[in-house]
């Protein structure tokens, strides 16, 4: 991960006078706990590059860390603050609010907190989407609800119209919650509202369940996600093994990364085979992909195939190229497509096989987070909340080198992690399915 010339200064709204409330109103007092502006995390997290940079005298990149200050900058009597879900549904949302909310309410003494409905469609008067007043009681049952209960949306809206609303709404603090669109449509807000030298902290809580968001160790909802993901692969391989020539094919979420393939294929360490879109695979070949799977399949009677989405796009270069309502292109669907060239290519052969297909992304998606998403969930929303009183702005909150720390929107917004092909991810997958190189 190339972290030249990355510049790690958050913005902040002006200085921080007013003593925290958190001394006061949390038990045990934080008085030992404050974290100071100069406590920093590394950002590399590759010891043989960070020696480098020592002995070659090369700073090292550090992120802020997150957490809350002693000095904050706005006036909790007076603050009103908004919450916003955008693109698509993912476990943890709700945790995600019901923390926000919590801490805002209880520990910093905030009345006025605000949902915004389906997304920045909320913040266009044309929609009528209606406002919710947000308090401890709207919010404390809905940990095991899936999806939000603010709904959510795809597609760009009129940035300037949204400063507008937050202007009309008086709003000081907006809390957005989305991928890396909605990380796009942040830092853009932010811009605007340094431009009409506004005094509103924008503060984005990162959520894809792909976990490819740069900068950001682990988004939420992906190890709910896993969790799921590992019963699928439990049940296609069940299915596969209990007839002659038996193929389980599990397609999982994973638009421009492979993470949740990888990672719920070595939970399970029953796939076979793991196609992901950082590795390039052939269908046909000595080596390619249906050859191998035949040579699988004729030596142990069956096989697990786990695709991500995004995976063997090119073999639909002939087709047209669509966009959804977020400029975002639209997959083709690499599942049924396997599944035809599989069913054709056994068929030719004479070969009878059972291939089932599982699609489960939609239902992992909606449902609710685990109890391990659930914390970590309410370690973020804390910690957004703590930035965003402390006046700090146009940041993300990240879980890095297993801290949580503040990176500025623009270091990682139109940026993407992928899965390293030569990191131990990897290389595990490969070792655990024994599949080798797929291409011709």
């Amino acid at each position: 991960m190339d972290m030249k010339n990355l510049n790690t200064r958050i913005q902040t709204l002006g200085e921080a006078k007013i003593p925290s409330p958190l001394k006061g109103r949390v038990k045990g007092g934080y008085t030992t706990r404050f974290t100071k502006e100069s406590d920093r995390i590394i950002g590399i997290v590759d010891q043989e590059i960070v020696l480098n940079h020592i002995e070659n005298n090369i700073e090292i990149p550090s992120f802020e860390m997150a957490g809350p200050r002693e000095k904050i900058y706005f006036d909790p009597n007076k603050l009103k603050c908004a919450i916003v879900t955008c693109g698509g549904l993912c476990p943890g949302l709700n945790d995600i609010i019901r923390s926000v909310v919590l801490e805002l309410y209880h520990c910093y003494g905030v009345r006025n907190i605000y949902g915004i409905k389906y997304g920045l469609q909320g913040f266009i008067p044309e929609y009528g989407h209606d406002v919710i007043e947000l308090t401890p009681g709207a919010v404390g049952n809905i940990l095991d609800m899936g999806g939000t209960i603010l709904g959510s949306s795809r597609g760009t809206q009129d940035i300037d119209a949204v400063v507008d609303c937050l202007e009309r709404m008086n709003i000081g603090i907006l809390f957005m919650v989305g991928g890396d669109g909605t990380l796009v449509a942040a830092n853009k807000i932010a811009d605007v509202i340094n431009n009409r030298t506004l005094k509103i902290s924008v503060v984005v809580i990162p959520k894809t369940i792909d976990n490819d968001i740069y900068l950001v160790s682990k988004t939420f909802g992906f190890d709910t996600a896993v969790d799921i993901a590992t019963s699928a692969i439990k049940g296609a391989h069940n299915e596969a093994k209990g007839y002659p020539y038996g193929i389980g094919l599990i397609k999982l979420m994973g638009r421009h990364a492979g993470f949740l393939a990888a990672t719920a294929s070595l939970a399970q360490q029953d796939a076979n085979f793991v196609l992901i879109p950082e590795i390039d695979i052939d269908l046909y070949g000595e080596s390619g992909f249906l050859v191998s799977l035949e040579k699988r399949i004729m030596k142990r009677k069956h096989a697990v195939i786990v695709v991500a989405e995004g995976a063997g796009q090119k073999f639909f270069t002939d087709q047209k190229t669509e966009y959804d309502p977020s400029g975002n292109i639209k997959l083709k669907d690499i599942g049924v497509f396997l599944k035809n060239e599989i069913n054709n290519w056994f068929a030719q052969k004479n070969i009878e096989i059972t291939l089932k297909y599982i699609d489960p992304s939609y239902m992992i998606r909606s449902l609710p987070a685990n109890a391990n998403d659930s914390v970590f969930c309410g370690f973020l929303g804390r910690d957004a909340v703590h930035a965003g009183m402390a006046g700090k702005t146009k940041l993300l909150i990240s879980h890095w080198n297993n801290t949580y720390v503040h990176i500025p929107m623009e270091a990682s917004a139109g940026k993407r992690k992928n899965v390293d092909p030569h990191g131990k991810l990897w290389q595990s997958v490969l070792e655990s399915t024994g599949q080798g190189s797929l291409t011709s």
